[in-house]
C-alpha cells in the first residue's frame, strides 16, 4: 500500500510578515511553514498566540498581529490564533465549551453566528453531535460542511 500523497493547499498570510500574500503548500505543512514562505516575521510581529504546529488547511487565512495590536472583533474567517480552553490538540474548537470569541476563530463564524451558537447552547444544552449545529439559526447544511473540519463536541 502506497503512502498517501500530500494534498495541495492554498493559504493567505497577512499582517506582520515580510511578504504577505497567497502561498501554495501542502496539507503536511504547518503554520510555521506558511510564515517562512511569507519571508518570516517583521520585527514588530507578535507571534505569541499563533499555533506554529497547526497543520494547514486549504483556504486558511493566517493573520500575524503586531505587538500591542488589539484583536477583539477581528474578522472571523481568520485562523491560526490559538484558542485557550476550547481549542483541542487536533486544532478543532469545542462548540460546547467555546466562548463567542473562541467560536469566532472558526472560518465563517462571525459575531452574530457566534452569539447564536452560545444562545442556542444556553437554551438547549450541549450539542450531542457536530451535525446538531445546523439547528442554530443561520447555520444551514452548506455552512455546516464548511465548518465541520474545524469543530468538535468533546
Amino acid at each position: 500500500m502506497e503512502p498517501e500523497k500530500p494534498s495541495p493547499v492554498v493559504v493567505d498570510v497577512k499582517g506582520a510578515v515580510n511578504f504577505p500574500g497567497v502561498y501554495a503548500l501542502t496539507d503536511e505543512n504547518r503554520l510555521i511553514d506558511a510564515i517562512e514562505a511569507a519571508g518570516g516575521y517583521l520585527p514588530n510581529a507578535d507571534s505569541r498566540l499563533l499555533n506554529h504546529a497547526m497543520k494547514l488547511k486549504d483556504e486558511l487565512v493566517i493573520y500575524v498581529p503586531e505587538v500591542g495590536e488589539v484583536l477583539d472583533g477581528f474578522p472571523a474567517e481568520t485562523i491560526g490564533l490559538e484558542g485557550e480552553s476550547s481549542s483541542r490538540e487536533d486544532g478543532t474548537v469545542n462548540i460546547n465549551t467555546a466562548s463567542e470569541q473562541e467560536l469566532m476563530t472558526i472560518p465563517g463564524i462571525g459575531p452574530s453566528k457566534a452569539a447564536a451558537i452560545v444562545q442556542y447552547r444556553e437554551e438547549h444544552g450541549p450539542f450531542p453531535s457536530e451535525k446538531d449545529l445546523t439547528k442554530v439559526s443561520g447555520i444551514g447544511q452548506k455552512t455546516f460542511e464548511n465548518l465541520e473540519s474545524f469543530i468538535s463536541v468533546k
